[in-house]
């Protein structure tokens, strides 16, 4: 009898000693399979996350230069450190680069319209930066 449903943390701790013994025909593999392909999905959307406040700042520095202060710097650069960890921690997840900025953009647009009180149509409708310069330490855009 599983306890997937009624305790999960139990469930966990018994997968992973079943797995430690050896014991393959025990687990509850339907359960298990499920569990590692969501994490795999909840990591790509903590890149997504990230990305997205990361370039909804990155928009509001570059259309709103008047209100660049200390705190969008810092928003961006700890941004770029957790998405850093990320991907360290994640290497597979730098072959989805493409696609989760492609994502993230649309999400940080709604964002910086929210934010910055302008029309959308202010802002590109794709994102006008390579992954390698929105992760770049360095960059700022004018």
């Amino acid at each position: 009898m599983s306890t997937y449903d009624s305790d999960f943390y139990g469930w966990a701790i018994e997968q992973a000693s079943l797995l430690k013994l050896g014991r393959y025909g025990e687990l509850d593999a339907v359960n298990l399979l499920e569990e590692i392909e969501g994490m795999g999905k909840s990591e790509k959307r903590a890149l997504e996350s990230r990305l997205t406040v990361l370039l909804q700042h990155l928009l509001k520095w570059q259309y709103q230069p008047v209100r660049r202060g200390k705190s969008w710097e810092l928003t961006i650069r700890e941004q770029r450190l957790r998405i850093e960890k990320i991907l360290r921690e994640n290497p597979s997840l730098k072959r989805q680069l493409d696609t989760c900025l492609l994502d993230a953009y649309e999400f940080a647009i709604i964002q910086a319209v929210q934010e910055t009180g302008l029309e959308e149509c202010t802002f590109p409708t794709t994102c006008p930066w390579q992954w390698q310069q929105v992760l770049d330490k360095d960059f700022l855009p004018l």
